[in-house]
């Protein structure tokens, strides 16, 4: 197994940050009292929250993570210590977790809970916000995990899109191939095939395709006449490829593969291609999500076993074509998670705000907390066996 694989604990990770941090300043601009940001699910490994007086402590594993509530401790004559009408203390734990599959911002009410006979709200709890700050709050990890997207696509363009050379330059030349034995190497460039021109690789794979196709199968080996013009070499020349009738797979008849150039933007262009590649991205994915509903194709699923053996398979191209596949593939699976997380499906923020919805058209009247408890419960279990399936099926496909 290729160390490259440990690349999907930054990628993840990054994702998992962007979508908890957008949930956490939404809470904070709506009010709401964030009890803990945590990365990783427990148990915990460290946290860190302010002091009461100042500073900060750290806590290890666990130990004194519950946020003491200062209003209800009694001085020795009985008295209340703190004024109990005083807003509580914000004291958010930032804490760091064992299993590093996920995240999640805890605040003060967001099961719907009351804290008095009366039903009134605590004035720093998620149920006590008006539903248009609640479903802001919940959409705000969605919109990071976009936002996240676009930069990502533009940094990839700004430092440059890998792209098959505009002209039929050779790229790699597989060893003991046909090609290597007539003499051609990478970076020659092929100007013809059997006499006629060809201006890329890909009319120079037709030509020879189509070269082999006439031969009808006569022969073994087909000879195939090239004109090529090495690196700094002052006239073109003639080459003769005895290339493969019926090539093995994944070697070709003649055994090259096309050249990889990086093609830089303006800076001030970058962005704007960002921006586009975003909204392509989320077409086509609606639209495969549109076609499996309808099963006009086979559902697919991938989870964090599938994405670890993709991002390794990326990462290791960084080293040769640079930062655009790793940045690329973040920024599609922030997409994705971003399009995931807004479908109304209970426990993932779309069916959170699904629920929300449903209240305004009640006219306000909420579903009773135990009753929207159950619901995400059940969304959750089912979340959970989903992806107990899918990482099965990825672990049974495993090539690593």
């Amino acid at each position: 197994m290729s160390w490259y694989i440990l690349a999907v604990i930054p990628v993840l990770g990054l994702l998992v940050f962007v979508h908890e941090l957008g949930h956490f300043m939404a809470a904070k601009w709506a009010g709401i009292r964030v009890e803990e940001f945590g990365m990783g699910f427990p148990p915990n490994v460290v946290s860190v929250r302010k002091r009461e007086r100042g500073g900060w402590e750290v806590l290890w594993f666990g130990r004194g993570s519950s946020v003491v509530d200062t209003s209800s401790i009694q001085d020795p004559f009985g008295n209340a210590s703190v004024d109990q009408s005083a807003p509580k203390p914000e004291r958010t734990l930032y804490s760091f977790n064992l299993l590093p599959l996920g995240g999640f911002v805890r605040m003060a009410g967001e099961s719907g809970d009351t804290v008095d006979d009366q039903g009134r709200y605590d004035e720093g709890s998620f149920a006590a916000k008006t539903a248009s700050k609640r479903i802001i709050v919940l959409c705000a990890g969605v919109f990071m995990n976009f936002l996240l997207g676009i930069i990502l696509f533009t940094v990839a363009y700004g430092l440059g899109e890998p792209v098959v050379s505009p002209t039929a330059m050779i790229g790699s030349v597989q060893p003991n191939s046909p090609a290597a034995a007539a003499g051609l190497r990478a970076d020659d460039t092929v100007l013809t095939v059997n006499g006629k021109a060809v201006k890329d690789f890909s009319e120079m794979y037709t030509a020879v395709t189509n070269a082999i196709k006439a031969d009808g199968g006569k022969n073994a080996k087909v000879p195939i006449h090239l004109t090529v013009r090495h690196p700094k070499a002052s006239a073109p020349v003639a080459i003769t490829v005895n290339a493969r009738a019926r090539p093995a797979q994944g070697e070709g008849a003649m055994g090259v593969g096309s050249k990889t150039v990086i093609m830089h933007y303006p800076l001030w262009e970058a962005p704007f291609r960002g921006i586009q590649h975003t909204f392509d991205f989320i077409r086509q994915y609606l639209t495969i999500i549109g076609k499996m509903i309808i099963g006009a194709i086979q559902p697919q699923f991938s989870g964090p076993v599938g994405i670890a053996q993709v991002t390794q398979t990326v990462a290791e191209q960084t080293p040769v074509v640079g930062w655009w596949p790793i940045l690329s593939l973040t920024a599609a699976l922030s997409l994705n998670l971003a399009i995931f997380n807004i479908l109304p499906f209970p426990a993932l923020d779309g069916g959170r705000v699904f629920l929300i919805l449903i209240e305004i058209l009640r006219g306000g009247k909420r579903l009773k907390p135990e009753r929207e408890g159950l619901i995400n419960l059940v969304g959750f279990a089912l979340l959970l066996v989903l992806m107990v399936v899918v990482t099965v099926s990825d672990l049974m496909h495993w090539n690593g």
